[in-house]
């Protein structure tokens, strides 16, 4: 039965496409198992489009292609969510450089993060990337007050977005609700959140605090870090040996 499924044959048996580079036009080779190229000639990484297949709710599909195949096929469905993420921020934020900056700052901390808490990957990263969305909407309603309101607008303008790219509504809910509250620590006490919350601090933190005063600074970490992988993080990145 497992043998003859014509939805898992591109990835037993990849082949060749052609795509064509966003930036140059040229076209380049991809294989259909492979998610993403580097154009020849402008250096570009050009990325697949990648839609849901029978890998994503079949029971057998890692019987079916096999434990690696199917392992890579996961990681390149999270690359590609990933770099959509990214794309709809940066063309919701348009030049706003810093903000689009800041998000990646605390994505990054965020995969750091994820390295040592068994944490969702599917809910930190897109919450990392989306946590100040509702910034911009509400500068535009209450200007100078807007801080005190993002948490508020955020969820909506979260929600769109990752509907737009196709996460599970399950997982929109979570990803939502630690972005309402991802300024208020206790209202969630999930390990989500908790690790949402710490890569946001550790992109905040030299702005929050005295990093000079170190003796100052690490008492902060110890108090202020809600998991141990953030405050690991933190003293190597700001009180280095």
């Amino acid at each position: 039965m497992l043998s003859n499924c014509p939805g898992s044959q591109k990835f037993k048996q990849p082949q060749p496409e052609t795509i064509k580079c966003g930036s140059c036009g040229e076209e380049i080779e991809i294989w259909t198992d492979e998610i993403k190229a580097v154009c020849p000639k402008c250096n570009n990484t050009v990325m697949r489009e990648q839609g849901a297949s029978c890998l994503d709710w079949c029971k057998y599909a890692k019987e079916c292609v096999g434990e690696n195949t199917y392992n890579s096929y996961i990681q390149n469905k999270s690359e590609t969510l990933k770099g959509r993420l990214i794309k709809e921020l940066e063309d919701y934020f348009g030049e706003d450089i810093k903000r689009i900056n800041h998000a990646k700052r605390v994505m990054y901390f965020a995969e750091e993060l994820l390295k040592l808490e068994n944490s969702d990957w599917h809910i930190v990263i897109p919450a990392s990337i989306l946590h100040d969305v509702g910034i911009k909407i509400s500068e535009e309603k209450y200007g100078s007050s807007a801080g005190h309101y993002q948490e508020k607008e955020g969820p909506a303008v979260a929600k769109k977005i990752l509907l737009n790219v196709g996460v599970k509504n399950k997982d929109i809910d979570e990803i939502c609700e630690i972005i309402r509250y991802h300024h208020s620590p206790g209202r969630i006490n999930t390990k989500n959140f908790k690790t949402l919350y710490d890569a946001d601090l550790l992109v905040n933190l030299k702005d929050e605090v005295d990093v000079k005063d170190k003796a100052k600074l690490e008492k902060i970490i110890n108090k202020a870090f809600l998991t141990d992988a953030g405050k690991q993080i933190a003293k190597k990145t700001y009180l280095p040996d």
